[in-house]
């Protein structure tokens, strides 16, 4: 089909940004710094690789996710640890805050509760930007690697992908069935993972990771989590995933809990207050 006589008027408009995050409500990360200071180390696991592991990060505590042995990136599930229907919500974190996140950005939950789950307080991979591709690091815009996927481009069936990892992880956790926890595994927060799409397709890609050993993102708790990562089976996502092929390294998560006082005047979020009235 020929192009309209006004096309290039149309593509010359400029765009308009649907959710200005200056309206936002803005974490004291000055509070939460001081507050880092002294926190004692209250809990650790090690995720395996090309396998999940969870850990529960209280209120106010802190979660360290670091980068121990190799480039390794991991995917990241996020629930209220009390109740499980409330969890990070990438596309509207993606929608509020961009396709990659970093300090001071914060991971939402979803509807109807919509609110700060966490707190992006620290991030060494900062320094990264935007490359000469698209690409960033820490994306909410891949969903997670999973067998369907795998099925559905004509691959054999792969039980360590991420999805099958998540789920597995939270039924152990929680005591669930296979079939209940999958219910509950959702897009995630792709830690160290170097993303973006392509300009002419608008494909997304994925590029190695730029993580090192040492290398950390810490996220501040806004209320009580279970944090599931799982240690993708890509590795550093340089070349491949959902298979065998690509080294794998374990990755930390620990928990650090503020000293008594150091948080004075911090509240956690209250749930949205819309009426759910929907105009009737």
């Amino acid at each position: 089909m020929s192009e309209p006589q006004d096309a290039a008027a149309l593509r010359a408009i400029k765009p308009v940004i649907c959710y200005p995050p200056e309206t936002l409500p803005a974490p004291n990360l000055e509070l939460y710094a001081k507050a880092r200071e002294g926190a004692e180390k209250i809990g650790e696991v090690t995720v395996p690789p090309r396998e999940a592991a969870s850990i529960d990060v209280p209120e106010g505590c802190f979660l360290k996710i670091t980068s121990i042995e190799g480039p390794q990136v991991g995917d990241l599930n996020l629930f209220n640890s009390a109740d499980l229907s409330e969890r990070f919500y990438s596309g509207k974190t993606r929608a509020l805050h961009g396709t990659h996140v970093t300090t001071g950005d914060r991971l939402w939950s979803n509807f109807p509760t919509l609110r700060p789950l966490a707190t992006v307080t620290t991030d060494t991979l900062n320094w990264y930007g935007i490359d000469e591709f698209g690409g960033s690091v820490h994306d909410v815009i891949g969903t997670r690697c999973d067998p369907y996927t795998g099925r559905a481009l004509g691959g054999r069936d792969y039980h360590h992908c991420c999805h099958s990892n998540l789920t597995r992880e939270l039924a152990q956790a929680k005591g669930l069935s296979l079939e209940e926890a999958e219910a509950y595994v959702h897009d995630v927060l792709n830690v160290f993972m170097c993303t973006g799409f392509t300009r002419d397709t608008g494909q997304y890609f994925m590029k190695a990771s730029p993580v090192r050993p040492g290398d950390y993102l810490e996220l501040f708790a806004e209320i009580g989590l279970l944090a599931v990562m799982s240690a993708c089976p890509g590795g550093d996502c340089g070349s491949e995933h959902s298979s065998d092929t690509a080294p794998c390294h374990p990755m930390l998560m620990e928990v650090f809990r503020p000293q008594t006082g150091t948080l004075s005047g911090w509240q956690s979020p209250a749930i949205n207050p819309y009426d759910r009235s929907h105009g009737l």
